[in-house]
């Protein structure tokens, strides 16, 4: 769902325009930053789905420190307070919520393999709706988000600058970032 995330992000640029794109595009996916230390230490890791290839998403992510609903709200607050140093209060509220969007999404797309707590305290049933099960269905909505997201950059960008040749190369970086992405998780790398 990285190419999704990246879609989300350039939406979010265009509502809370303070905020630099490469933030928000960083704020989307924090939530996969930190999780790989933890993956490479053997904290957290992922297990292919038995009967599949292990490629985009046949696989069971057992992030369960990141990517607890209880962990994702944590990362999400601290990265906020640290940005208002920056952005003020509400860039910090723009990018702690864009740091918990990446839970919201991952809900819709994962397995059921994120948990409520951190470290699954007290082995509560894990959520996710299982939409990697559908490949065509989940690329179609991803690209559709990237596509989206990046007409409300432009829209948006147009409408608050005259430097119109930048916006329009920002623009095709969003929609060329979406489709590479998009492409290197079908082609499961």
């Amino acid at each position: 769902m990285i190419t999704g995330h990246f879609g989300l992000a350039a939406a979010a640029k265009s509502v809370e325009r303070p905020v630099p794109l490469w933030a928000l595009m960083l704020a989307t996916i924090w939530l996969d930053v930190i999780f790989a230390p933890l993956y490479v230490a053997g904290i957290e890791h992922i297990d292919p789905v038995p009967g599949t290839d292990g490629g985009y998403g046949n696989g069971i992510i057992y992030a369960d420190y990141t990517h607890s609903l209880l962990g994702a709200l944590v990362i999400a607050a601290a990265t906020g307070l640290l940005c208002a140093r920056w952005w003020g209060r509400r860039g910090a509220v723009t990018v702690g919520a864009v740091v918990f969007s990446h839970w919201l999404l991952d809900l819709v797309v994962h397995r059921t393999d994120l948990p409520l707590l951190p470290g699954n305290a007290g082995d509560l049933p894990r959520l996710g709706f299982g939409l990697w099960q559908y490949h065509a269905l989940t690329a179609t909505i991803e690209a559709l988000l990237v596509v989206v997201g990046a007409a409300l950059y432009w829209r948006a960008a147009r409408q608050t600058t005259g430097s119109r040749g930048r916006i329009n190369l920002i623009t095709a970086l969003i929609l060329a970032s979406g489709a590479a992405t998009l492409t290197l998780d079908l082609a499961g790398i």
